[in-house]
């Protein structure tokens, strides 16, 4: 019965490893795909908005963050936080750009990328004030 359980749990891991390495590439090569669209989408206008570029930098953190899974086999929550704090500044840029009123949803967006930022920190201080036991990492 061991037996039997032990190749059930061999294979289940297998399956969970496969879908993990499967979806990692798709999503990489999405990113990729769509860098490169953005990419030529602005050698066509032959110049890029402050937009275009932060939206480079967010495929960037895609990738990054793709890498570091596909080595480790741990999501850098950081990235995620980087994501989200390009994506608030380049909506940020874009009401600016709009240049009607939009004081109350530029102040939620500055608090709120205030916040990321200071979570950023405190997750970095904490790491390195706190380091995970680097065993447990290979383990999980």
């Amino acid at each position: 019965m061991k037996n039997t359980m032990d190749k059930t749990k061999a294979f289940g891991d297998a399956l969970v490893q496969f879908f993990h390495y499967t979806a990692l590439f798709v999503i990489g090569a999405m990113t990729v795909w769509s860098a490169a669209h953005v990419t030529f989408i602005i050698f066509l206008q032959q110049y890029a908005s402050i937009q275009d570029i932060l939206l480079l930098f967010i495929y960037i953190e895609i990738g990054a963050m793709v890498g570091i899974y596909f080595k480790t086999n741990h999501m850098p929550v950081r990235f995620l936080i980087y994501i989200g704090i390009t994506a608030l500044t380049r909506h940020l840029i874009d009401l600016v750009a709009d240049g009607q009123e939009h004081m109350i949803e530029m102040l939620v967006l500055g608090v709120t990328v205030l916040i990321l930022s200071s979570s950023v920190v405190l997750i970095r201080y904490a790491s390195s004030k706190y380091p995970s036991d680097k065993k447990e990492l290979n383990d999980g």
